[in-house]
């Protein structure tokens, strides 16, 4: 099995366990004398049976992901620096965004709000990160098809 086809599994089985959490919920009770839609003790059945499941995918993509090289960093370590680099992104965007507000001002007596930060300078950073981010997530694609699940 590819990485690839075992993170779409991870994926839908942690969809279904959250399904399955709102299917127990709403069979736990009934008002007396009525049947739940479905039999609570079958839906924890299926849940214990995608937990194990999930559990073991869990600890076989990461198995995976650690011992995946690409160059000299790991998959794992290709994934932290994607992380990291998209919350850079978004903090910077949105930092750049409030410093390029134009403020109007009616008359010459008003105050007058000024950046404290060098906007172009700035966005070729965001910029240059951007192209970064891209192909690490190029990199970890690429490789999410092409390895075997371990």
């Amino acid at each position: 099995m590819k990485l690839a086809t075992a993170l779409s599994e991870r994926a839908d089985l942690q969809r279904r366990i959250s399904e399955l959490g709102g299917r127990l919920n709403r069979n736990a009770r009934v008002q007396e004398g009525e049947k739940p839609s479905e039999d609570p003790m079958e839906l924890l059945a299926e849940l214990d049976a995608d937990f194990i499941r999930l559990e073991e995918l869990i600890a076989r993509i990461n198995k995976t992901n650690n011992e995946t090289r690409s160059g000299d960093l790991t998959l794992t370590e290709l994934i932290a620096k994607r992380d990291c680099l998209k919350q850079r992104i978004s903090i910077m965007r949105s930092m750049l965004d409030c410093a390029s507000e134009k403020v109007s001002r009616y008359s010459k007596t008003e105050i007058r709000i000024l950046s404290t930060v060098p906007v172009a300078e700035l966005q070729k950073t965001v910029d240059r990160l951007s192209k970064e981010l891209r192909e690490t997530d190029e990199t970890i694609q690429g490789l999410n098809w092409t390895t075997e699940l371990i």
